[in-house]
Formats: C-alpha cells, structure tokens, sequence
C-alpha cells in the first residue's frame, strides 16, 4: 500500500493492532494515541469495563466461547467509529467475522515476536496469572497457541516483529509509516 494511499484510508479510518499475547499491543497503542492525538480503545478493557468482571472471571462463567463473543460484539462497536487506535485481544483474529471487521475498518498492523520474547514477556511478574488461557504450564500452553494460530495475524496490511524494539521505536515506525 502506498504512502498516498494509506494516508488517505486514515484520514477516517482506524489503526488496528493485532497479534499474540505479549507482543506488545497495549503498550504500543498507547504510544500511538498519544503520538498521534486519537483516542484509544482496548477491546479487551473494554469487554471488562462492560462485563463489570475480570477476563478470568468471564472465562471462568461464560468458558472462552462466552468471551469470544462478547469480543466480537466489542468490536464490532468500537470499529463503527473513525481515527482511533484499537488495541485487540490476541485472540480476536480467530473468528473470520472479526478478520473482516478490521479489514473493513481500518488498518491492521500485526506485532509479531520470537517465541523466547513471549516466554519471557507473559511470564514476568506473573502475567500469566491474568491470561486465562496460560493456565497450567504457560510455556506448553504458548507452544500450542503459537501452533494453531501461526497464521491467524497473516491477514493484517503489516507487520513488525517487536522482539529486538522499544514500544517507543515500534510506535516511531508506524508514525512515521503513516505521516
């Protein structure tokens, strides 16, 4: 896509970020929000701000396909506007409606990461405590997820491998992509 092309999508469109837990999808949208001045939306915060419940405790009382759909009711929401930095779950990629979705809405820019750097990042501090599906042996449990959706983020219009990047830099080169 070329320069001229993707100014002008944005000009009302969506900057979507999506990719694997850990990839830095929060952190990099934030910078993003406030490098560019939109407002930023997390599809995931927002699940909880209206659920009025942790993710846990949906996955706990709803099980993950309760959750997937509020996911997807979610951002179908959040996509009807325009200028803004969306920040996805990992998962929201799953279901081909939300593919479409995003496609539709905006630009997708997907964070990618070495396997060692999600380890890494989504065991610190126990963070895997707040990511339901790395209950039990979180590092058997990336394996199997990075398994099945090791072509999941392939729809997005980019990607960037943030294994060996600041939040900081990855935020510069999307900046810098869109300007």
């Amino acid at each position: 896509m070329g320069k001229r092309t993707l100014s002008g999508l944005l000009k009302r469109k969506n900057i979507i970020i999506v990719g694997f837990m850990g990839t830095g999808k929060s952190t990099v949208s934030r910078l993003l929000s406030e490098k560019l001045g939109w407002p930023r939306l997390d599809t995931d915060e927002e699940i909880v701000r209206i659920a009025g419940k942790k993710i846990p405790d949906i996955f706990a009382d709803e099980g993950e396909a309760g959750f997937r759909d509020r996911e997807s009711r979610v951002l179908e929401d959040i996509l009807a506007g325009d200028r803004q930095i969306v920040a996805t779950g990992g998962g929201a990629v799953l279901r081909e409606e939300n593919r479409r979705r995003m496609l539709a809405g905006g630009w997708v820019v997907s964070l990618t990461a070495s396997r060692q750097s999600l380890l890494e990042r989504v065991t610190a501090a126990g963070a895997a405590g707040t990511r339901p599906l790395l209950a039990g042996d979180a590092e058997e449990r990336i394996d199997s997820l990075l398994a099945t959706r090791k072509h999941a983020y392939d729809f997005a219009h980019a990607a960037i491998d943030t294994s060996r990047k600041s939040p900081e830099q990855i935020a510069n080169m999307l900046v810098r992509w869109i300007l």
